[in-house]
């Protein structure tokens, strides 16, 4: 139940923390704030209009019923507005551009026809088997700055790894990696929706590398996953070139990001609680329990896409109109303290932990089974190879790259 008189968020709240630095480096104190104000409250519009058609979900009951229920569909363009009804501003974060005929950017039925085709290649049979494969990767990445005894550890391992598994599963060429990095940055930070002539640059050099891949892919396929969509494609299927590419590169950028930012996020937790280092150094076997907790208390996703209502609705005891636009804050939701015992704490070992870091309904994360298996690779071989890691720079040293979206370290200089 809303508190009386919370039922919209003091505009300086949100007009000044969302989009700050000091939200970007800790995000919780506001997500809380928020929390006290109701499952669901109102950010104002720059329109000065008076009424709100921006809606943030904070808890996690009404995060899980916007991520699952029909009625709030991830396409605005598929809503018919009324002829005496505006329509909403997108200013907070649309799908277009180049992930936007990606599956993240439909809903049912392109959507499942969409991650059919992928969806094989992302089942926890087939991502077990990539563990070997997975582990030598960790090991080289240590066996190259284990003697120097220092390491920045996103830009040294938590990039890297992901970013040489994603590769390889779709056929991606090594040297593409820093243009794909540089691409991946852009669209975290929200710079891909700016229409700047740099920003746009980069992501029109990123669209052109995959479509040469794709060509190349076509002229002579080989065992990855981006030949296999190419041949469907080939074959009549259901891909046009704009898909394939929006598919492709949303495999790229989901398949190494979030991870990064899991692992990068993930040791800097442990680092703020070293009882629960020492406790997980102690006993390997929790490292599966301490990445669940890392993707709940800290995880990279703060916000999946932007949810649109396809009727009017009561939500979280607001009514939400047709066409409304709602965020849901997976990052608040994930210290709901009605669904979390403690939720401000990290426990390496929590039992009872339903959290949403990976979304739900038909967007829940396909990459989920390869985010933890990344996960659990990554934490067990530092902790085992480098007893005595350590942060090597002052913790309120440490700068946050992304936004209200993603979220994830952007150097970690360690030493061990």
């Amino acid at each position: 139940m809303n508190k009386p008189g919370g039922n919209s968020a003091p505009g300086g709240i949100l007009s000044t923390g969302l989009f700050s630095e000091a939200f970007l480096a800790d995000p919780f104190p506001l997500f809380a704030q928020l929390r006290s104000k109701g499952a669901v409250v109102a950010l104002p519009v720059p329109s000065g209009s008076g009424t709100s058609s921006f809606w943030m979900v904070t808890q996690l009951e009404e995060a899980i019923q916007v991520l699952k229920n029909q009625l709030f569909t991830v396409d605005p363009s598929t809503i018919p507005l009324d002829d005496n009804q505006p329509s909403s501003p997108r200013g907070l974060g649309g799908l277009g551009g180049i992930l936007g005929q990606s599956m993240i950017a439909v809903d049912e039925p392109d959507h499942r026809r969409l991650r059919s085709l992928v969806s094989k290649a992302f089942t926890p049979k087939y991502i077990q088997s990539l563990r070997p494969g997975i582990q030598k990767i960790a090991d080289d990445l240590l066996d190259r700055v284990q003697e120097q005894g220092h390491m920045d550890l996103v830009n040294e391992y938590a990039f890297p790894l992901p970013i040489n598994v994603i590769s390889n599963m779709l056929g991606v060429p090594s040297e593409g990696q820093a243009l794909i990095r540089e691409w991946s940055e852009l669209f975290s930070s929200g710079g891909a929706a700016r229409q700047d002539p740099s920003r746009l640059m980069i992501t029109q050099t990123f669209a052109e590398y995959l479509l040469k891949i794709i060509a190349e892919k076509r002229a002579h396929p080989q065992d990855d996953l981006i030949s296999q969509l190419v041949q469907i494609e080939e074959a009549g299927d259901r891909l046009d070139e704009g898909e394939l590419l929006s598919m492709i590169a949303l495999l790229i950028f989901a398949g190494h990001e979030t991870t990064s930012n899991l692992i990068g996020n993930g040791m800097l937790m442990l680092f703020d609680y070293p009882a629960q280092m020492q406790r997980l150094r102690a006993d390997p076997s929790l490292v599966p329990a301490a990445v669940e907790e890392f993707l709940r208390y800290n995880g990279p996703v703060l916000a999946p896409a932007p949810r649109y209502a396809t009727a009017d609705v009561t939500l979280g005891g607001q009514q939400i109109r047709k066409g409304d636009t709602i965020l849901t804050m997976l990052g608040s939701a994930n210290r709901d303290e009605a669904q979390f015992t403690q939720p401000e704490e990290l426990d390496i070992a929590r039992s009872l932990n339903r959290h949403v870091a990976f979304g739900q309904g038909i967007h829940v994360c396909l990459g989920a089974p390869l985010a933890r298996l990344e996960g659990d690779i990554a934490f067990t071989t530092l902790l085992r190879r480098l007893p005595a890691l350590r942060l090597a720079v002052a913790r309120d040293a440490i700068t946050w790259r992304g936004g209200f979206v993603l979220r994830g370290i952007s150097s970690l200089p360690v030493a061990f």
